[in-house]
């Protein structure tokens, strides 16, 4: 076989196994995304757009601040955190809120706190939760800013 054959069958090997990999890896996230519509529709049904208005307020501070604390108690793979924040900003959440909420749930642990201080120590996993939600705070005023800039 000729070196350009023999090139062209494993890239075509290669571009295969990239498939199914990708396929499985769908696959295997495809419940999730599932659970995370289903739940979505819940969200939708039980929440009025009162009550997340009552939640979130438009104060830059105390919506930043309920966004890193929402975040923070939450648990879950961190893709989930994109479509929650997108849905809050279809619902006219602030900016600052979604900022700070998905920063907060791929950075700070409330739920895995006692796993981490198993592992890692208490004084640490503390330390580590306080200062990410600290920072989703810092990050999201920063995010906000920079896109204001930009914009």
């Amino acid at each position: 076989m000729s070196g350009r054959k023999h090139n062209d069958v494993v890239a075509q090997k290669s571009i295969v196994i990239s498939f199914r990999k990708a396929l499985t890896s769908f696959s295997k996230a495809l419940p999730m995304l599932i659970g995370v519509v289903l739940l979505l529709g819940l969200f939708r049904t039980f929440v009025s757009k009162e009550t997340i208005s009552s939640v979130f307020t438009g104060d830059v501070m105390s919506d930043t601040l309920i966004g890193a604390l929402i975040g923070s108690v939450s648990a879950g793979n961190p893709i989930l955190s994109y479509i929650i924040g997108g849905e809050l900003l279809n619902e006219h959440v602030s900016l600052f809120a979604v900022t700070s909420f998905i920063v907060a749930w791929v950075t700070v642990g409330m739920v895995q706190l006692p796993a981490e201080a198993a592992i890692l120590g208490k004084r640490f996993a503390i330390v580590r939760n306080i200062l990410s939600f600290i920072l989703a705070i810092l990050v999201s005023m920063a995010t906000v800013a920079t896109l204001t800039v930009i914009t």
